[in-house]
């Protein structure tokens, strides 16, 4: 797992340690000592911590003029024992919402289980972004992590599922990934306005 770098080819466009609104401006990184770690494993000194024991992330593109941010995700999301979503809310997107992001793009396809509780976080995120015309999207979710997160019920607020996994964004600049995320989104929700 330590060999598992965040996205790394958009930083000539943004760092979030050198954006002064981000909530994780400042901060440094130490290329050659492994601290955090997900169980017994470590993991890549370029994640970022939020507080959590299982879950880390990292900001690998944030658009302040159009109001969107991607996050990618690494390890266990942890609701039931370690309650992750308020750390990632609390920590992290209460941060940005306050700088007016109202879009959010998770890339999922390494967080390796998910465990639910209740949806309270995730229904007020999405009431915090939804009457602005924002929305949350989680990317290329494994199967069981999706499983899980539709028994917990999260399809109410989040969008995720097969219809947002195989995406292959990293050949694209963050715009084509808003657009292709964003088409997906829009036919979702038409989708269930027309019943």
């Amino acid at each position: 797992m330590h060999d598992i770098e965040p996205y790394y080819r958009w930083r000539d466009a943004y760092v979030a340690a050198e954006d002064e609104r981000s909530p994780f401006f400042g901060r440094e990184y130490d290329e050659f000592r492994f601290t955090n770690r997900v169980y017994n494993y470590f993991i890549h000194p370029q994640w970022d911590e939020m507080g959590s024991d299982t879950l880390y992330l990292k900001v690998i593109y944030v658009d302040y003029e159009l109001g969107y941010s991607i996050i990618e995700l690494i390890g266990e999301w942890n609701d039931c024992l370690a309650n992750d979503i308020m750390y990632l809310k609390r920590k992290v997107v209460d941060y940005m919402r306050d700088e007016g992001i109202i879009k959010y793009i998770l890339i999922c396809e390494n967080v390796f289980n998910f465990h639910g509780s209740d949806d309270c976080y995730y229904e007020e995120w999405y009431e915090d972004v939804a009457e602005e015309g924002g929305w949350i999207c989680l990317l290329n979710t494994l199967d069981h992590v999706s499983e899980e997160m539709r028994s917990t019920q999260l399809h109410h607020y989040v969008n995720f599922g097969p219809k947002f996994n195989g995406l292959n964004w990293r050949p694209h600049k963050p715009r084509g990934v808003l657009k292709m995320v964003e088409a997906l989104v829009y036919g979702e929700q038409r989708r269930y306005l027309n019943g």
